[in-house]
């Protein structure tokens, strides 16, 4: 075992054993005794991680001193006795995920890798309710968490809309601040748009098909893990129903009989341990690259249209005017997601995006009077 691969075990061996010390500390303050098992319970997976890293060391006979919390983590046990144990918990998940992504490129830890997954969407159920504590209600409420994906959406096609119409306009009003031809903006324009959203298609499609295939690859690991595993996976998945409230005897209970049978044991742990939906994946790369296509479009061809039956500064006018009442109604759909007032939103979105296409037109002009002299 070389020297760098003994560092990365030490501290693996670390970041375990201080999580297991904040989970333990958390379930000694947590007042519903069911949280604080879930606490206990995450707790003593994180210990096993430790072992397995202090046994791979012992084999390689490398030592290591005895375990002593290190100070961010006393100063976070120590802010939630102070304020609560809420105020950490958005830590602790952000180190879940740094876990995952460290386990993640070490083959051997991929299980582990799953599990601290696991444990970070634990966190956020527990995050979710007051006071740390998660009512038995709940259950039912947050079984659809899976299904919100709309809202995102929304906000895509919107943001995509006014990415498009915001950088033609800037490209537009450039090109027409240097005095070219009317020919020539409508040539700019519309290779700006052509561009900008085959730009924006690529992405979203390598954006969603790499995340197509790394749901795919959890889900294999997944399956892998509940055929070598089951007991690891039943205890992972009862952990989580706990976490929403159920009785200890009942989430074991239903972890069992999930676990019985392998085919909805992988759907069932895909959604609730990882939080993926098999059937999509993700959804498909293909609609997302067309409609991003679509939506830039729709806002990029909004500072052209005019060019196309104008001239002069006449085009240019009403390209402004179409791009203005475009802006401030971009700026008016974006309250759905900040809940600011129309106005406000409206006449920000107005504002900034008149603004970047008087910078790019100054320059053009300052290009076009340079290059003319």
């Amino acid at each position: 075992m070389d020297s760098k691969t003994i560092d990365m075990y030490k501290n693996f061996r670390i970041d375990e054993r201080n999580s297991a010390f904040t989970y333990r500390s958390l379930a000694e303050m947590q007042k519903d005794a069911r949280i604080a098992e879930v606490y206990n319970r995450m707790a003593a997976v994180e210990i096993k991680h430790a072992e397995k890293w202090e046994e791979l060391l012992t084999e390689a006979g490398v030592g290591f001193k005895p375990f002593v919390p290190e100070w961010r983590t006393k100063v976070l046990i120590w802010l939630a006795r102070k304020l609560g144990p809420e105020l950490i918990l958005p830590s602790l998940q952000a180190k879940e995920k740094t876990g995952v992504a460290s386990y993640a490129r070490v083959g051997m830890a991929r299980g582990m890798a799953m599990q601290e997954q696991s444990h970070g969407m634990l966190l956020d159920q527990i995050k979710k309710t007051n006071n740390g504590g998660m009512e038995g209600s709940s259950l039912a409420l947050m079984e659809g968490r899976h299904r919100s994906t709309g809202g995102n959406a929304l906000r895509a096609a919107v943001l995509g809309a006014n990415d498009g119409l915001v950088s033609n306009l800037s490209l537009v009003m450039g090109v027409a601040g240097a005095a070219v031809d009317n020919k020539g903006i409508l040539i700019a324009g519309m290779a700006g748009l052509l561009a900008g959203a085959a730009s924006m298609a690529l992405g979203e499609w390598l954006s969603v098909q790499s995340s197509r295939e790394l749901y795919a690859n959890q889900i294999k690991i997944e399956t892998e893990e509940i055929d070598q595993a089951p007991e690891e996976e039943a205890e992972e998945l009862a952990l989580i129903y706990e976490a929403r409230g159920a009785p200890v005897d009942q989430a074991r209970q239903m972890a069992a009989q999930i676990l019985s049978n392998r085919d909805s044991a992988v759907d069932v742990m895909a959604r609730e341990e990882l939080g993926i939906d098999p059937e999509e994946l993700g959804g498909s790369a293909w609609t997302a690259a067309i409609t991003s296509f679509v939506l830039f479009a729709i806002g990029a061809i909004i500072p052209v249209a005019p060019f196309i039956f104008l001239t002069g500064n006449q085009a240019i006018l009403v390209a402004i005017i179409l791009s203005t009442i475009g802006l401030f109604l971009i700026g008016t759909a974006i309250t759905l997601f900040t809940g600011r007032s129309v106005l406000y939103s409206g006449s920000r979105m107005m504002i900034f995006g008149l603004l970047a296409a008087a910078i790019t037109f100054g320059i053009g002009r300052l290009i076009g009077i340079s290059l003319a002299g």
